[in-house]
Order: structure tokens, then sequence, then C-alpha cells
């Protein structure tokens, strides 16, 4: 039924997207054109380019940054993909060697979103769209040249949602520093567009991202597979609100080696994991961190599931408003569970919890709902009590889950 729903709302918002173009009163020009405040871009990023505050820039296709060349887009812009699925999903792709250098600031946040949106610059709540849409554009796509655990110990590979005859969807190498350029005070929304079988296009996808990139200040909203997934790389992330995530909300793999600092997670109704957390496919182990973190669950929703002998450390984080595992037939919600080898980097130390809180519904114990022993590392509280989690004041201001609200239930 959700695939149905899926595709009448890709050919109503493609309805939308083609008649605001013929009718609205900005009228795409080409990259170069002067007249308009719509631009649309339809062909890869091969020379320095620059999006300018004001502007709202149109994304025809899968579009890449190519390396060597950095792509500079400016406070305010708006970035809009056209509706499409499989081959003809758009998004917008920072190859290995090229940069991106998108500061937003918290008054004037980049906007990535799908072309149904009548969001212009200058506001944050989309005036037409609930937030609950997804699917409707691809997402922000990131490369770089640091090191993952891959299959084989190659050093690297294809990214998930870029077709293999691409090979600007390459990522990983063996330079953990590399510099991919700066995302400050985004958001991406909508996105997650399927391009096959069970294969979506993550609102931020990671991929071999190396320590000289920075990002801070991220919104992921109402996306079809995951809000952010590393896949390898040892960049890190400060400050980031997922709010709606299709399948899970955080997703690593593949030995991701950097930290993730200050985060809330608002779970919707599709959101299968608050976190999932993937170990390594080849010899090369490296373990990340994620911390400060407050999770607002969900009826479908589940606190994390460890698999495939996570590594890492998860310390002062928050969950409340997930239902009891005993719910929906024991169907692995309302828990943290460890499986597929991650019982034994539990054991061994390579998987760590340290200052776990939340706020059980009621008849639910610690055991309960913190799975294998790591209750051991858990306590509960009541409502809005807790003494670990996120500062959710560093989103106000900039984001649309603030505009709409939705900070109000976190302390």
């Amino acid at each position: 039924m959700k695939k149905v729903n899926s595709i009448l709302i890709v050919f109503l918002v493609s309805l939308i997207g083609f008649t605001s173009c013929i009718e609205g009163n900005d009228k795409p020009t080409d990259v170069d054109g002067n007249s308009g405040s719509s631009i649309v871009v339809s062909s890869n990023i091969t020379t320095n380019t620059t999006w300018q505050t004001g502007k709202v820039y149109v994304l025809s296709g899968r579009i890449s940054v190519v390396s060597g060349v950095t792509l500079t887009i400016q406070p305010g812009v708006i970035v809009k993909g056209e509706v499409g699925t499989g081959a003809n999903a758009t998004a917008l792709v920072i190859a290995r060697g090229a940069k991106i250098n998108a500061a937003g600031t918290a008054t004037q946040p980049i906007i990535f979103t799908t072309v149904a949106d009548e969001i212009q610059p200058g506001q944050i709540a989309s005036p037409n769209l609930d937030p609950t849409l997804e699917g409707l554009w691809g997402g922000l796509i990131v490369l770089g040249k640091a090191k993952g655990s891959f299959a084989g110990d190659v050093t690297e590979i294809q990214i998930e949602g870029i077709p293999a005859s691409d090979t600007n969807g390459l990522y990983g190498g063996t330079d953990d520093a590399d510099n991919s350029g700066v995302l400050k005070y985004i958001s991406i929304r909508h996105g997650g567009a399927n391009i096959g079988e069970g294969n979506e296009i993550n609102g931020l996808t990671l991929g071999g991202v190396g320590s000289g990139t920075v990002i801070e200040n991220v919104e992921v909203v109402a996306n079809q597979d995951d809000g952010i997934e590393w896949f390898g790389g040892t960049v890190s992330v400060k400050n980031a609100l997922i709010w709606n995530s299709g399948d899970d909300a955080v997703d690593t793999d593949q030995a991701w080696a950097g930290t993730l600092d200050n985060f809330l997670i608002i779970c919707g109704a599709n959101t299968d994991h608050a976190l999932e957390i993937d170990g390594p496919e080849g010899s090369y182990n490296a373990a990340h961190t994620v911390k400060n973190g407050s999770v607002k669950g969900h009826p479908a929703s589940e606190f994390g599931d460890f698999r495939a002998s996570a590594r890492g450390t998860f310390e002062n984080i928050y969950f409340f408003n997930f239902p009891s595992p005993a719910d929906n037939n024991n169907a692995g919600r309302g828990d943290l569970s460890l499986s597929t080898g991650s019982d034994v980097t539990f054991a061994n130390g390579a998987l760590k919890f340290n200052k776990l809180e939340a706020t059980l519904k009621e008849g639910v114990t610690l055991q309960q709902a913190f799975r294998s022993g790591t209750d051991v590392h858990a306590s509960t509280v009541a409502l809005k009590a807790n003494t670990v989690g996120a500062t959710k004041s560093v989103f106000e201001g900039w984001t649309w889950a603030a505009a709409a609200g939705q900070l109000a239930d976190f302390k």
C-alpha cells in the first residue's frame, strides 16, 4: 500500500512542479542566465561555481560536482530537486576530490527540497507541503578519500544510490584527513527517491568523508530512507536534527570513525530504528562516538539496533515516547537490542554504553528496554527530568522542526 501511495504522490507533485514552472513568476533559466530568480541546473558542475543568495536552483537530474571543483552555496539559497525515481532520481553529488562550501547561517539556512515545495528564500517552513511527505527527490551525497572497512578489503567502492556506471559515485581511499568542504545550517527535506527495489537515497549520505570536512547544524526532514548515513570515513557531525525519517534516523556502516555530537531525533510513523549501528565489513576496524542526544520515539520505532559486530561509544543519550517492547507482538519496537555479533563486541569492550536514560512506558522495566545486559548502563527518569541529552537551543530559529513547535517536548 505504501508503494501505491508513493507512486500517486510522485505523479501529483510532478504535475505541481510542472505547473509552477509554466505559471510562476520566476521563469527557470540556464545556469548562466541573468533573468528570473530560479535557475535550472541540468549538467554536472565542472568549473568552480557559486549559487547566489536570493535565488532558487532546480536540479533537473543527478548533478555531480566533479573532482577538483568547488561548489559554493551562499546563505539563504534554496535548492529544489525535480521529481524522479530510478535512473531519473535527482540528487546533488559531491564527488571524491570535489568540495562543497555551503555555509548557511542561523538567519539564512540553506534548504534542499523538492520542486513541489513552494518555499522561497527567506522562509523556513514549507507553505504547502506537510513534513511527512517523503521520496519526492533524491538527496545530498558527499564522497571522500578516507578509509572504510569494505568487503574483500578493497580501498574504494560505489556508494549506494548511484549507478555503477557513474564513477562520480566512488568513495574511499587512505586519506583520513581528506577535506570535502563545509556544510553549515542546512535543511534537507522530502528526499529519499526510490532508485530500485528497496534502495532509496538518504537525506545526507557521507561516504568515506574525511576529518578535514566541517559539518555542523544539519536538519533532515521526511526522508524516505535514512536521515543521515555514514559509510566509513572519519568526518564528525555536530548539531544534527532528524525528523520523520522513513527508515532509520541515524545509520552507521563500514567502520565510520568520527563523532556525532548533540543530536535530536523525532521519530515518525515510518521510522524503524532511531539508531541503526553496523560494524566493519572488512578486516579494517575503527569505531565512532555518538553522544549527547535526545530521541523522541513513536509507536512504530525502536531505540536502536546494534548489529554486524558494531563498535563504538554511545553515551549521554535520552529516549522517551517509545512503546512497550511487548507491543506489536514483540516486533522489535521500544528497545535497544544487540544482534549479529554485537553481543560479542559489547562483551569484549569494543562496543560501549555510558549514561543512557529513558522515560519508559508504564510497566516496562530497564531490562526489557535495554537488552543483553546494556541495562547496567541505563536508568529511568521522569519525563523531562533527564540529566543527559541534546542542547535543543542550537536548533531554534533556523529549523523547520522548531518553526513547527516540535521542540516543545524536549527539555
